[in-house]
This record gives C-alpha cells, sequence and structure tokens, in this order.
C-alpha cells in the first residue's frame, strides 16, 4: 500500500514509516496539518494516517477539506483523546476508523488493511505509458517483457511520473511526492535519482521515456 503518515511526533513518525516499510508499504511522512494537507492532495495514497493534534491545522480540520473536495482516501485518525464527541467528531468530518494512542502495531496494520478495503474508485494497480508497465499491488515495473528491479524511493518517483503521463512535474513537486517532509532533499538528489531510473527504463535500444524540461523539471512521456 502506498501510505501517507501525518505526525508531529517526528520520532513516532519514523518508527511507523521504519515499521511500514519492512512489511513493503510505499510510506511518505508530514508533521503539521498544513504539510499533510498539500501532501494528500497531490498524490495518489491507498491509506492516510492522519493524528488529531497537529500543529498549524488539526487533524479534523485536515479531514474535513480533504472530503470537501472530494478526496475519498481512506484515513485512519490517530489520537490520544478517546472521548465520545472527538471520536463522533472525526467519524462525522469523514474518517473511516479512529485508534487510540498507545496501540498495537498489529492492531494498526489490520485497520489500515481493513481501510484499504473500503476504500471506494481505489486507483488502479497497473500504470502503462508505451511498454512501460508498473504494478502497485506487486511493486513490479516491466519494459516490454524485461522486468526491472527499482529500489523503494525509484519506484515511488516513476510512480509519481507515470500518474501523469506527458504532464511536466517541477523538482519540487518531486520532493514533495517521493521524499514527504520528513528528509532534506534538494534538486541534485532529485537530479541524481532521475538518471538511476533512467538507466534502468531507458536503454540505449528503447524509446527514451524521461524528458528533461530545463528550468522547470521532468516529463514521462512517449512519442506521438
Amino acid at each position: 500500500m502506498r501510505i501517507l503518515i501525518v505526525e508531529d511526533e517526528r520520532d513516532m513518525a519514523q518508527v511507523l514509516k521504519a515499521g511500514l516499510e519492512e512489511e513493503n508499504h510505499l510510506v511518505s511522512l508530514a508533521f503539521d496539518g498544513v504539510s499533510g494537507l498539500e501532501v494528500a492532495r497531490a498524490c495518489d495514497f491507498d491509506v492516510i494516517v492522519l493524528d488529531v493534534m497537529l500543529p498549524k491545522l488539526d487533524g479534523f480540520e485536515v479531514a474535513r477539506r480533504l472530503r470537501a473536495k472530494g478526496n475519498r482516501t481512506p484515513i485512519l485518525m490517530l489520537t490520544a483523546r478517546d472521548t465520545v464527541p472527538d471520536v463522533v467528531k472525526g467519524l462525522d468530518l469523514g474518517a473511516d476508523d479512529y485508534l487510540t494512542k498507545p496501540f498495537s502495531f498489529a492492531v494498526l496494520l489490520a485497520r489500515l488493511r481493513a481501510a484499504s478495503r473500503r476504500q471506494d474508485g481505489q486507483p488502479t494497480s497497473l500504470l502503462r505509458v508505451a511498454d512501460l508497465v508498473l504494478n502497485r499491488a506487486t511493486m513490479q515495473v516491466f519494459r516490454g517483457r524485461r522486468e526491472i528491479n527499482l529500489t523503494a524511493t525509484e519506484f515511488r518517483l516513476l510512480e509519481f511520473l507515470m500518474r501523469r503521463p506527458g504532464v511536466v512535474v517541477s523538482r519540487n513537486a518531486i520532493v514533495e511526492a517521493v521524499w514527504g517532509f520528513d528528509d532534506e532533499v534538494n534538486d541534485n538528489t532529485v537530479d541524481a535519482f532521475i538518471r538511476l531510473v533512467r538507466r534502468k527504463i531507458d536503454d540505449p535500444d528503447e524509446e527514451k521515456l524521461i524528458r528533461t524540461v530545463r528550468g522547470i523539471g521532468y516529463a514521462l512521456r512517449a512519442n506521438q
């Protein structure tokens, strides 16, 4: 699954990220409500793990704004506040489930699986541009009949580009989608990862799919 964690307790967020990545999930982090809302709107996720007590914008307001804009991604709210009014408020604003801190990691995994199964209009598992195919369910990428091995970061980068075929995306947009707000990533890092992915998917005898748009960013598109 592709999971967004919006949690201002950075140590906890990093622990959750590490645990979920060990379970082969792709995880992005944001540490305040404004950043979480931006990332949730910019990228496609299977589940959003959303803390209630966030700086800048609380989790209730993040959930309300996402639902108001038609975002139906399942939301699992995390909170130390388990009073009935808080639970009711979160669910009424569009949260799909509510988990009170502290919690078992095994329970979190089960709740995430359940939330993902309930998702309406779940994004397709297969993305295709020309003869390049990315399978989100199996974490596999093929160029024609050739399977391509990607790291987790390379996979997130390629998925982000393939979800926007032909669209020029800036380096800043790539940073937010691939690394989130948990790392200090600069343009050189983005360019380095683009080169790594290019080498793997664009063999010398194949059509080049990743295009550089100087001064702006990158686009993934096939020749017309």
